[in-house]
């Protein structure tokens, strides 16, 4: 595995988890954001990561077929299909027929938690680079 890999694998994680700290910080802030119906109410989100393995064109004509590489890539940001939460406040105005207002399926905890792995993920990431960098300055140094 060459060092153009490991730049490629870690920056495609951190641009992962930048997506799963945007969608964190869309539920985040959505999360006490009330609607008359269920159809207007907005859902929590959650990115879809798939790993993408990359062959080297000489690994393509040999017998073995190890993979040379791989990446994170982000296929879509979903909605998540859990309950509503739906609330009696007949003093809302934006209350429905009934007095009652829906109220999105966003888990604060589950989010910070989840923000909390995102991020730890990421730095991780950071640190691949910056040891990457490292070991590329101490082969150069072997050569003077």
């Amino acid at each position: 595995m060459s060092f153009g890999d490991i730049y490629q694998i870690a920056g495609s994680s951190m641009t992962a988890q930048t997506t799963r700290l945007n969608t964190i910080a869309s539920n985040l802030a959505n999360a006490n954001s009330g609607a008359t119906t269920e159809a207007e109410t907005y859902r929590a989100r959650k990115p879809v990561f798939a790993t993408v393995y990359q062959q080297n064109q000489q690994q393509l004509f040999s017998d073995n077929m190890a993979t040379a590489g791989a990446r994170v890539q982000v296929l879509d940001v979903v909605n998540t299909e859990g309950e509503l939460d739906r609330r009696y406040e007949p003093g809302n105005p934006i209350s429905d027929d009934e007095g009652y207002v829906y109220y999105p399926n966003v888990d604060v905890v589950h989010e910070m938690a989840d923000m909390m792995s995102a991020s730890r993920s990421f730095e991780t990431s950071v640190d691949v680079l910056t040891r990457t960098r490292s070991m590329q300055q101490g082969l150069l140094k072997l050569g003077q």
